[in-house]
């Protein structure tokens, strides 16, 4: 099995403490969730416009559940632009004093034009099949 009897009894043992709001630094951005991809890894869309393939580090593994539109710090790396590393992840409260500090843009706007640009897409390339289908 997985660890024995008391493996998982101080799982929320720190849910209410306060920590402080950390800003990103060289080298992090902040990124929202798109996708789980399995295997420790996600796809996020960063706040510099770029969508990225990231890596779920070990020490946030089992203990922070990153779900898809999450708000998330990500450190970018020197070698691979398109693949990142989460370092943390922000709750809702964090990620509103984000926006109040002016650190995030308006995140719903940069993720649903993404999202939205994506999907009109895929939209109609399916109606083409389908016209394609009837002829």
């Amino acid at each position: 099995g997985k660890g024995g009897k008391n493996r998982r009894r101080g799982k929320n043992e720190n849910d209410a403490e306060k920590r402080e709001l950390i800003f990103k630094e060289d080298g992090q951005e902040y990124a929202q969730v798109v996708k789980m991809l399995g295997n420790n890894r996600l796809q996020a869309f960063c706040f510099d416009g770029v969508a990225r393939m990231c890596h779920i580090r070990g020490k946030l593994r089992k203990k922070v559940w990153i779900n898809a539109g999450d708000i998330i710090l990500i450190g970018l790396r020197d070698f691979q632009d398109k693949k990142a590393d989460v370092i943390l992840k922000y709750n809702a409260d964090e990620a509103r004093n984000l926006k109040t500090y002016g650190e995030l843009p308006e995140t719903g706007n940069v993720f649903q034009q993404y999202l939205f640009s994506d999907k009109s897409e895929t939209a109609d390339v399916s109606e083409g099949t389908v016209g394609v289908g009837r002829c």
